[in-house]
């Protein structure tokens, strides 16, 4: 069984995204995010849906680029949009925007089914490719 070198970054990352709720929660309009949503940031490997020259930055709360002048999200953003959502387990989502997939695994985790739309074939491309590696079977990628 691989290690997964990033564990530790990935529990520090979820801890930041803590802190930073409670430092914004009168904006938010609520004190902590949902603990489904955290526990699923703490177990994606963001670093598997980022470029590798850019994996060394892959758990630093900050959007980072993908390619063809696209980004994948800041952690902290992806944790509050994906906790607004209030998933659950039988929901079926529609995703706008596939990218690398960060995102929709992040859905994946909380929904039945998750539905996602890429306009770049490429990114699409990669995106099934990492999805599959980590094993998400409830994802469809179309490109349109």
């Amino acid at each position: 069984m691989a290690t997964d070198h990033f564990e530790v970054e990935r529990e520090v990352l979820v801890a930041a995204i803590r802190t930073q709720v409670s430092l914004v929660s009168a904006e938010l309009g609520k004190p902590v995010l949902d603990e489904r949503v955290l526990r699923a940031m703490a177990k994606v490997p963001r670093h598997e849906f980022v470029p590798a020259e850019v994996q060394v930055y892959a758990y630093v709360n900050m959007p980072l680029p993908i390619g063809h002048e696209k980004t994948i999200s800041q952690p902290f953003v992806v944790a509050v949009m994906t906790d607004s959502l209030d998933l659950r387990p039988n929901d079926v989502v529609l995703e706008i925007g596939t990218g690398l997939g960060y995102q929709t695994a992040i859905l994946a985790e909380l929904a039945g089914k998750v539905y996602s739309v890429e306009l770049i074939e490429d990114l699409a491309t990669q995106a099934k490719r990492r999805l599959g590696r980590q094993g998400y079977a409830n994802v469809e990628i179309k490109v349109s």
